[in-house]
């Protein structure tokens, strides 16, 4: 059964930095495309950036040249480095697993974290 699990939120404050990490087991992680998610209160959770298998990536508008994923297939874990984090950033963030090549879609991920809180403090 695959398990993720996110750890390194925090509260920061606005302009700082912050590296999530997702640790994941009981699939085979170098075969699968990662992906990290965010959830603000009362807003649908949106797609923040994804790395293939073969390390490419994809980003959504909102943290292109702020957030850097990257992933260690040697310790099964992908990492979200954050910087210059804006209020707007406060939200729950999940990492997610999928096999689907529509990466930026969340109903193709059908492997999820519990979540990490983020808060951005102005």
């Amino acid at each position: 059964q695959a398990q993720l699990v996110e750890s390194g939120g925090g509260l920061v404050q606005a302009g700082g930095s912050l590296r999530l990490s997702c640790a994941v087991s009981g699939l085979t992680f170098s075969s699968y495309h990662m992906g990290w998610f965010r959830q603000a209160p009362g807003k649908e959770r949106e797609f923040v950036a994804c790395i293939t298998w073969s390390d490419n990536t994809v980003y959504a508008d909102s943290v292109k040249g702020r957030f850097t994923i990257s992933r260690d297939n040697g310790k099964n874990t992908v990492y979200l480095q954050m910087n210059s984090l804006k209020p707007e950033d406060t939200a729950v963030y999940y990492c997610a697993a999928t096999l689907s090549t529509l990466l930026t879609s969340r109903v193709q991920y059908n492997h999820w974290g519990q979540g990490t809180q983020v808060t951005v403090s102005s």
